[in-house]
């Protein structure tokens, strides 16, 4: 399902806002991108607030990365592009930077997966449709490379069973779906999961 460029950027700013004020897009943190009808990529512009983001800070680049319109796309273009090109049904990809992912990917720090079994909100996850299931979050570590992470985490992706999503160790959590509503769900989703974790570790103690 893809957007015109016009519909693409509105809906990122609308994003933008809603993930800020849940405290997932503190500073200049995040990236968020859509695929568009003419098959090029409407991505957030580097440096802009996300809770403060106008259609000035969208802009067009192609599948290779290559601005087509002016502006400097974020650094982490290429991650949602490698998600683009790996899933051609993906419309829609969001980076967000919660404490508590962050968190739980420093606590886990030789884990390279999280499993999440028995929830509700499982079903969250497109083509899901019972809490009776798995479903595995990859981990993967951080680098200023772009091409090392997408190396690391691609075989996971790939793997059955995995989430829509992936999470960079002390970075963030990428989530994606077949359009942008489907995309913020499952961040939506994949973060209430991270909390639900680490709540119950808590009540353990």
């Amino acid at each position: 399902m893809t957007m015109s460029f016009e519909d693409a950027a509105q809906g990122l700013v609308e994003v933008g806002r809603r993930l800020d004020a849940r405290g997932w897009a503190p500073a200049t943190a995040g990236n968020y991108s859509v695929r568009l009808d003419d098959g090029s990529i409407a991505v957030t512009v580097s440096g802009w607030h996300k809770g403060r983001l106008t259609p000035a800070g969208i802009m067009r680049v192609d599948l290779e990365g290559t601005p087509l319109t002016p502006g400097k796309p974020s650094a982490e273009t290429e991650l949602h592009l490698a998600i683009y090109r790996l899933f051609p049904n993906v419309g829609a990809v969001l980076h967000g930077h919660s404490p508590e992912a962050v968190g739980m990917s420093r606590a886990a720090a030789d884990a390279g997966e999280w499993v999440f079994a028995g929830h509700e909100m499982l079903k969250v996850f497109p083509g899901n449709t019972t809490h009776e299931a798995e479903i595995r979050l990859p981990i993967v570590d951080n680098s200023q490379d772009m091409a090392v992470i997408e190396q690391a985490v691609r075989p996971a992706l790939l793997a059955p069973g995995a989430a829509p999503a992936y999470l960079i160790r002390s970075h963030g959590l990428y989530a994606w779906g077949k359009d942008l509503a489907e995309a913020e769900r499952v961040l939506e989703g994949t973060e209430w999961l991270i909390a639900a974790e680490l709540a119950e570790r808590a009540w353990k103690r």
